[in-house]
């Protein structure tokens, strides 16, 4: 398996917006929700690319082939990795990990302060590679109500925080 990393092309797109379609299938299973990323989720790699603070997009081909993309997200001095994508079939091969290896080397070239990850909660693969990397500071945690529907989902239990039990 010959595997390089390199910046996202034009000719990237038609891969990259079918890798958008798997990661919204993968946070659907998660959930149990079909809801997730509407009836065109690769559409939601074009509004991606389009984002103002998008410093760059970098793409993992494997013998030739695009199986995985990441991009970087800056806000004055810091930054996030959002998102890592890597195809179901490359996952667990050390893909993702050299992914984020290439954009945390991007990110001291910029002089970044502070580099973020932010996974889903149910991504608990995704969770353990990002602390294996380093990424082992909890910066801000988002909590929502469900207001509409909230019978659709069944949220998970047994997240502790601070002493509170929290679904997710």
């Amino acid at each position: 398996m010959n595997i390089s990393i390199r910046p996202y092309h034009d000719d990237d797109l038609k891969a990259c917006r079918q890798l958008w379609v798997e990661l919204t299938e993968r946070h659907r299973k998660l959930y149990n929700d079909k809801t997730i990323g509407g009836e065109n989720p690769g559409a939601y790699f074009d509004r991606y690319l389009e984002l103002p603070n998008l410093a760059g997009v970098w793409v993992v081909e494997s013998d030739g082939i695009v199986v995985g993309f990441s991009g970087l997200l800056t806000i004055d001095q810091d930054a996030e990795i959002e998102p890592v994508v890597v195809t179901e079939t490359q996952r667990s091969q050390g893909i993702g990990r050299l992914l984020i290896q290439r954009l945390v080397e991007e990110a001291y070239r910029l002089n970044v302060r502070f580099l973020s990850l932010s996974p889903v909660a149910r991504n608990k693969e995704a969770i353990e590679l990002f602390v294996s990397l380093g990424f082992d500071i909890v910066g801000q945690v988002e909590l929502f109500q469900e207001l509409n529907n909230p019978q659709d989902r069944q949220w998970m239990e047994g997240l502790m925080l601070h002493g509170r039990r929290l679904r997710y």
